[in-house]
């Protein structure tokens, strides 16, 4: 009898670690991707925040990319990608997003339109004004150009070249 409840319990053991083994091996990795924020948050409220939520899907994620530049950070999305993007709708007061790396935020910039009359002095990406045969889009710094730019770039972060570059995704 006591065989057979040390039996049942190591059992019961065996089966319980391999049911967290399975939870903690079936997270998500996803990669690159560009999240917005779940509440919509202001540009301008950004930097004040220590802690933001992103919305619970992706606006990109790497499987909408097609190639990304470190050269010049511009990016080829898939037609989907570039029609979500260029149909979203963005105050002149640009709309925040957060880049993440298998959902890990690792900056933040905002979507912003070309015909905005306020200057930006963070990451930015520039809705593009009409449509393409070339679904281009590109990060940038500053708004409406580098000069309104300050601080550190951090476009070129290793972690994110390296999990573009594990997409093959990088040129």
């Amino acid at each position: 009898m006591m065989k057979q409840i040390l039996l049942s319990g190591l059992i019961a053991s065996l089966v319980l670690v391999s049911l967290i083994a399975v939870s903690c091996s079936s997270q998500k990795v996803e990669g690159f991707s560009i999240y917005l924020t779940k509440q919509d948050t202001p540009v301008t409220n950004m930097p004040a925040l220590s802690h933001v939520e992103c919305a619970d899907e992706p606006i990109i994620s790497v499987d909408d990319i097609i190639s990304y530049s470190k050269e010049n950070h511009e990016i080829e999305l898939t037609a989907d990608a570039y029609e979500r993007i260029s149909t979203l709708t963005v105050p002149t007061s640009g709309r925040a997003f957060v880049v993440c790396v298998d959902g890990r935020p690792i900056y933040w910039g905002a979507f912003w339109v070309g015909w905005s009359s306020q200057s930006f002095d963070g990451v930015t990406i520039i809705l593009p004004p009409v449509p393409s045969d070339r679904y281009l889009i590109q990060i940038q710094l500053g708004y409406p150009s580098p000069v309104f730019y300050q601080g550190e770039d951090p476009r070129s972060n290793p972690e994110i070249l390296q999990s573009l570059k594990q997409a093959g995704k990088l040129t």
